[in-house]
């Protein structure tokens, strides 16, 4: 789909938040067999989420969602982009969406649990690896964390 056209959405709103989780349970739940009781954690409410829409298609194509678990870090979470969409630097906008908006929260420095298929991704990115590989939701990752300018 080279020539979709894709529109971002910070999520206030109830639609917007089903749209983000339509997208994480598509790629999480349905594609890498999370658990739904994991995927949909109780962690919305204190986070901000952004939902990337394909215009053409008027439907979401990825989303993301930001925390700041402690002052001046941000952790970028459930970036998922859905599996037709890979491929067109939505991943990379989502987190560069993610770290603008927690540089405005006065974040130095963000921070994230990568799936290790991804890993390089995120290095691509800036992000470095701190942790050794550990299992999350059945999956191996691996924590990284990046300096925000």
């Amino acid at each position: 789909m080279p020539d979709s056209t894709f529109q971002v959405c910070h999520v206030p709103g109830d639609d917007r938040l089903a749209d983000a989780h339509a997208v994480r349970r598509a790629v999480f739940i349905e594609e890498q067999n999370v658990s739904e009781s994991e995927e949909m954690d109780d962690k919305d409410s204190e986070a901000d989420h952004i939902v990337v829409y394909d215009q053409n298609e008027d439907r979401p194509a990825g989303t993301a969602r930001l925390r700041t678990p402690e002052q001046g870090v941000g952790k970028a979470e459930r970036v998922a982009v859905l599996p037709e969409y890979r491929g067109q630097g939505l991943g990379t906008r989502l987190m560069t969406l993610l770290e603008r908006e927690a540089s405005g929260k006065g974040c130095s420095r963000m921070v994230l649990h990568a799936q290790t298929e991804v890993q390089e991704f995120y290095e691509r990115l800036g992000y470095t690896v701190t942790s050794e590989e550990f299992l999350e939701a059945g999956i191996t990752h691996v924590e990284m964390k990046k300096p925000l300018e």
